[in-house]
Formats: C-alpha cells, structure tokens, sequence
C-alpha cells in the first residue's frame, strides 16, 4: 500500500520504472528468505523424522523377530526338557528294573550257593569212604583204598575167629586182587600162620621163607622164622628145625622170637 502511494506521487519515467520494479523484486527476495528457510528446516525434520521411524519400524520388526526366535528356541528347550524329563523317568523305571532283578539274582546266587554247599558236604561224606587212608601197620605207614582196609580186616577176623581156610582163600584173593598194596607183607605173614593153622606146613614154610628172603628187616621177620622151625618140628624135620633156630638166633639175636628158639631148640632130641 505504501509503495502504491510512493509509486504515484513519484514522476512516471522509465528509468525509475525498472528501478522501482527492481526494488520490489528485491524487497519481496529479502521478505520471503527466512519463509523459505524455515520451510527447508521442516523438511528437514520431516526426513529426520521419517528416517528415525523407518529405523525404529526395523527395529521392531528386529525385536519382533528375535522374540520369534527366541520363543522358538524356548519351545524347542521346553520340548527338550520334557524329553529328557520322560527319558529320566523311563531310566528310573528302568534302574528300578534292574534293581529288582539284581536283588532276584543275589537271592538265586545265594540260594545256588546253598545248595552247592550242601551237596558238596553230601558228596564228601559219600566220597571219604573211598578216598586212601592213612594206615600204620608193623611199623611202617602207607595209604590204602578202602577197599583194601576192609578186606584185610575181613581175613583178619577169619584168624581170630579160627577159621583158617577162609583165611587162606581171603588172604590169597587179596594178593592177587592188590599185589602192590601196603598191606602185601603182612597179609603174607598172616596167609603163612593161616596155613599154619589149618596144617598146611609145607605151604606155610614156603609162604614164611618168601617173606623172610623179601622182607629181613621187617618187625615179624624172626617170628617168621620161628613159625618156619615150628612147621619143621610139626613135619618131624628135626634137623632142618635146629639149622634154622640157629639162624634165627643169629640174625635177630635178643628178640623175643630167638629167646623162644633157645628154648625149643634145648627141648629138641
């Protein structure tokens, strides 16, 4: 309005025109700059602002995301944990299993262990009457089978008892049936006293001098020589009794067996 009236009451001329309209220019320049510079700060703001959304929209979406993952590993962990919870409670069935069948086992165990005990002591008890004995019999010490032991004490009570030509067959049998046995020696002198006994003298004088030529240092060795002298005597062999009480009492003198031939000797004619 002020430049209207500054326009008319200054003289038209052409030169003033454009300076005028210059002028104008300008003033309207200087009047729209800082418009114009605050329409740049709000852009400005707007793409800041617009950016910072973009940002916090990825962000979220990052969160949304990771969130989604992470509740996908917790669902994934929780389906474990209850795997690995039924896989615990299915070793406990099973440990609990076993423990029964371990108590089972130790009780068979102990009871298979009973049961071989005492048929261990039953057959210990069936085998010791046939398991070798200890025997000492005139003076020397060996093992002897049972059997041995009882057929020998089966001759010997036939001597007790007398019965001297059972005594003979039982002392023979055994001879044949046990030739190495420990008791040979004396079941040959008991087989010549059995022959004795039932007047067998000539086969008792060849049993006792078998004896004596295989055993001289047995204990009954002098005994046996007077059970030869005494079978000479019976057979009226007089001097073949004086020749071996002599020898007798020379080989096993201060015996009881060579007192006795010093005294049969002195009653013989």
């Amino acid at each position: 309005m002020s430049m209207l009236r500054l326009s008319r009451s200054i003289p038209f001329a052409p030169g003033a025109v454009v300076k005028a309209t210059m002028l104008g220019v300008l003033l309207a320049l200087s009047a729209a700059g800082p418009a114009r510079a605050a329409l740049f700060d709000d852009d400005e703001a707007r793409k800041a602002i617009l950016d910072l959304r973009a940002k916090m929209a990825q962000n979220e979406e990052a969160q949304r995301a990771r969130v989604a993952d992470l509740q996908a590993q917790l669902e994934t962990a929780r389906r474990g944990l209850l795997d690995l919870s039924g896989q615990i409670d299915g070793l406990k069935s099973e440990l609990a299993k076993l423990r029964g069948q371990n108590e089972q086992l130790a009780r068979d165990l102990s009871d298979t262990q009973r049961k071989v005990s005492d048929q261990s002591a039953t057959l210990d008890n069936r085998l010791r009457p046939l398991e070798p004995q200890k025997v000492s019999l005139d003076g020397k010490e060996f093992q002897a089978d049972p059997e041995e032991k009882r057929q020998f004490d089966a001759a010997m009570g036939l001597i007790r008892r007398g019965d001297f030509n059972e005594a003979v067959s039982a002392f023979s049998t055994f001879l044949t049936r046990f030739p190495a046995s420990g008791y040979s020696d004396s079941v040959r002198f008991w087989l010549g006293n059995a022959q004795y006994g039932k007047r067998d003298y000539k086969g008792a004088i060849a049993t006792f001098k078998s004896f004596v030529a295989a055993n001289p240092e047995h204990p009954r060795a002098a005994e046996s020589l007077l059970a030869i002298a005494n079978c000479q005597i019976e057979l009226k062999d007089t001097k073949s009794a004086r020749k071996t009480l002599d020898d007798l009492q020379k080989a096993y003198p201060g015996t009881e067996a060579a007192k006795a031939a010093k005294e049969r000797q002195a009653g013989l004619r």
